[in-house]
């Protein structure tokens, strides 16, 4: 009598039905894989009384997660990697936090000061740089590791001759690896070359206190707002050697100006068809600039006094928000009339502003209303809601392909 295969094989095709089936069930519950997604719709936004940060799909105007732990982010921006999976967190208390948005967690978390006041990340993506108001100065990481790669603690001699270290602000990424930055009491700007190791710094005469800046679209001028004087500082990154040229020299000259309850903010300035859209210090005005020669070209009146000034992805319209008393609106301006085309009013205290990559939508912050309130840019009516603390900041991963944001 010869041996019978056949049962052992019904058997182990039997354990294995079993099995594969119970397998399969166990993916369909609650042990099931996590959801697999690109970061190309993903974004951060800040809850700045909570020390959080929500991330969010901007296609489903959804919650994915919440990243808790990362300090005081009262004043908070976001840089991202090359690949956008990571999040580079920038908080008040000196704190460099870089989360993975996949998996919604802390990475790697450092305190590289007492006071910083934001970020840039290098155009190759190697190097994470932090704006330090105490002690003063630029510290830069690698983004990989966050370990320290260079220290540059901005000092400077005063008028009186005593030496002393100062707030940088408006630091940004420009081409070439450079990042560039303002000195708030030296009254200068630099730009430190991360280009090689050497990390050669070169200083530029400034107007009276620097405030904020920005960087052009296409990486050519370096614009800083000065508290100490009406005008402005603009470095031609192309052209380094002619120095630092004032313009827009004249627009508060003479002019009773209003009390300054909050300071503008440069970076998310409106370039539209040649013009240049900023907001006025301490005036209920948009201003525009023609930017071949940088001349006032126009005022445009607005209900309260600017702190962004944004163009929309195709420059077709510019959305205005506003310091307090009046920050519970939004107008939006039309670029080619100049006439505002809309009053918003998407909650109380509206903090900041994000435009989807394509512009088809744009995101905008209510602290107070404990929301983010999601408009259509071509009906400018609201289609979605999302719930947040006290949110702040929003910063979309488009920004890891942009120059100075």
């Amino acid at each position: 009598m010869g041996l019978d295969f056949k049962a052992p094989a019904k058997l182990a095709l039997a354990l294995l039905l079993v099995f594969g089936l119970s397998g399969c069930q166990a993916l369909s519950g609650s042990d099931a894989r996590p959801e697999i997604m690109g970061t190309g719709d993903l974004g951060l936004i800040v809850e700045r009384a909570t020390g959080s940060v929500l991330v969010i799909n901007t296609s489903r105007h959804e919650v994915v997660g919440r990243v808790e732990g990362l300090g005081d982010l009262s004043h908070a921006s976001v840089v991202y990697s090359r690949d956008a999976r990571y999040g580079y967190v920038f908080g008040r208390d000196g704190g460099l936090t870089k989360v993975d948005l996949l998996s919604q967690s802390i990475v790697d978390r450092v305190i590289q000061s007492g006071n910083s006041i934001g970020g840039a990340i290098s155009q190759d993506g190697r190097y994470v740089a932090v704006s330090n108001y105490e002690p003063g100065g630029v510290k830069v990481f690698d983004s990989q590791t966050l370990e320290l790669v260079a220290d540059v603690p901005a000092t400077y001699t005063s008028g009186d001759g005593e030496s002393g270290q100062s707030k940088t602000v408006g630091l940004v990424d420009a081409p070439g690896n450079l990042f560039v930055f303002s000195l708030f009491e030296a009254g200068e700007i630099w730009t430190l070359d991360m280009s090689d190791e050497s990390a050669d710094i070169s200083r530029f005469e400034a107007g009276e206190s620097p405030y904020d800046a920005l960087i052009t679209p296409d990486g050519r001028y370096y614009i800083a707002g000065l508290f100490g004087e009406d005008g402005l500082s603009l470095l031609d990154l192309w052209n380094p050697e002619q120095g630092v040229t004032e313009i827009l020299p004249d627009y508060g000259k003479g002019e009773q100006k209003l009390p300054v309850y909050k300071m503008p903010h440069l970076e998310g300035w409106a370039i539209a068809d040649g013009q240049a859209f900023v907001p006025a210090v301490g005036h209920h005005q948009v201003l525009m600039a023609d930017m071949k020669d940088w001349s006032l070209t126009d005022r445009i009146p607005v209900q309260g006094q600017p702190v962004f000034v944004m163009a929309s992805p195709d420059n077709r319209q510019i959305w205005v928000s506003f310091a307090h008393p009046d920050n519970d609106v939004v107008q939006v301006i039309d670029s080619q009339t100049r006439e505002i085309v809309r009053t918003l009013e998407p909650g109380e205290a509206v903090l900041h502003m994000e435009f989807t990559p394509r512009g088809e939508e744009v995101w905008i912050s209510a602290r107070d209303s404990n929301q983010v309130t999601i408009y259509n840019t071509r009906t400018l009516e609201p289609v979605a809601t999302v719930s947040a603390e006290k949110p702040s900041g929003i910063f979309f991963t488009s920004r890891a392909h942009a120059l100075g944001l």
